[in-house]
């Protein structure tokens, strides 16, 4: 358990931020739990090309050396000793099986509608901001039924830096035109926390696959385990109490 995780007055930090007007949210991990599924999907293709052996990576390696990653980072890495343009072309097919499985397969994060609802009903602006290659992100969002709730989604490759790095956030205030006072973001892995927390906001950590510690360490305000997490509703009361002040 985060040493965080009962701490009133990291949750009560939030209250600061009041009057709230925007709430950021990663997509992967963070509005649906879809890990396993590029997991999956990692290591199926990975064990066809004779990877490691042809032994088959097991989760610990996913999640410390893929998830969470732009796709470019996670190419370098997985790849170092091939040429950009074969490895990009691996993790693009990659991404095709992962579509292919999030058509099929995809669940929400327990509690995830109560949350936009009680978003939409403050008339907060909301942005997607990812990692995820747009096609991904933008078929996540309409399978979990999104789509109309959010008024812009970022994408990290499109800006000139993904996460790890703030831009993807920023870019985001900047699309909704809200600023970093007013501001709050979901994020469950460690790169995404680094990067709100770079961009001047607090980061609230969902423990959906990746170490607690991890993301603790990267920064996280607070963590929950999903969306009806009591830590969460706290939080969000003290920001409608302050705000109501």
């Amino acid at each position: 358990m985060s040493i965080f995780s009962n701490s009133h007055s990291r949750e009560s930090s939030l209250g600061r931020l009041a009057p709230l007007k925007a709430v950021l949210f990663d997509v992967d991990g963070t509005l649906c739990d879809s890990d396993p599924l590029h997991y999956y999907a990692f290591r199926e293709m990975l064990q066809e090309i004779g990877y490691n052996n042809g032994v088959p990576i097991d989760e610990e390696f996913f999640v410390r050396n893929i998830a969470g990653r732009h796709s470019e980072d996670t190419a370098k890495i997985l790849f170092p000793d091939w040429d950009h343009e074969k490895a990009m072309k691996f993790v693009d097919n990659k991404e095709a099986m992962f579509r292919r499985l999030v058509s099929k397969q995809l669940k929400p994060i327990e509690g995830l509608h109560k949350l936009c609802k009680w978003v939409k009903d403050r008339g907060l602006k909301r942005a997607a901001v990812t990692n995820a290659p747009r096609p991904n992100a933008e078929l996540m969002i309409s399978m979990l039924g999104l789509t109309d709730f959010f008024d812009a989604a970022v994408i990290g490759s499109e800006c000139q830096r993904a996460k790890p790095f703030p831009d993807p956030y920023l870019k985001a205030l900047e699309e909704l035109n809200v600023s970093v006072e007013h501001t709050f973001i979901f994020e469950d892995s460690a790169s995404g926390i680094k990067a709100g927390v770079a961009a001047g906001m607090p980061v609230v950590g969902l423990t959906t696959r990746n170490p607690e510690r991890s993301l603790t360490e990267a920064g996280a305000t607070f963590l929950i385990n999903d969306y009806e997490d009591p830590k969460l509703w706290l939080a969000l009361e003290e920001l409608d109490r302050v705000g109501r002040c």
